[in-house]
């Protein structure tokens, strides 16, 4: 195949709104619950990747580099659908699980902390759902 093939190939992506840093916004969404356990960044490669491979793949910005999901910690997701919303800059991912972990502090989901009333009448921040496993165990050194 030609690079020129490989490039026709991939129009789908030139549809969509990518930010000044070429990135578009992922969100990972358990395919069974329809839990959203995940939001993280992809750019056009780590997208073109993840369709490629049926596995998210997504751009670390904090590393600055291509970063395939479960690739230290083995909770790979791997991709049933993805979509994208009515303005193309936005993309959703149904997606299985690997592991049951998607959050590398051990939890299901990365959205484990909820507004709530504290006994000082006051707004924070409480971690609501509990660790699956210890980071530590997962991300052995």
């Amino acid at each position: 195949m030609t690079e020129q093939d490989k490039l026709n190939k991939q129009n789908w992506l030139d549809e969509l709104k990518w930010d000044e840093q070429g990135l578009i916004p992922a969100i990972a969404q358990d395919e069974k619950t329809g839990k959203v356990v995940m939001f993280a960044w992809m750019n056009r490669e780590s997208l073109a990747m993840s369709v490629d491979s049926g596995r998210a793949v997504y751009w670390s910005r904090s590393r600055a580099k291509i970063w395939p999901k479960g690739e230290e910690s083995g909770h790979v997701q791997k991709i049933k659908s993805l979509r994208v919303d009515c303005d193309k800059d936005v993309v959703l991912m149904s997606i299985e699980q690997i592991g049951g972990i998607a959050c590398h502090t051990g939890r299901e989901s990365c959205f484990y902390f909820e507004l709530t009333n504290g006994a000082d009448d006051q707004k924070h921040w409480q971690a609501v759902e509990p660790v699956i496993k210890n980071p530590d165990d997962i991300y052995k050194k």
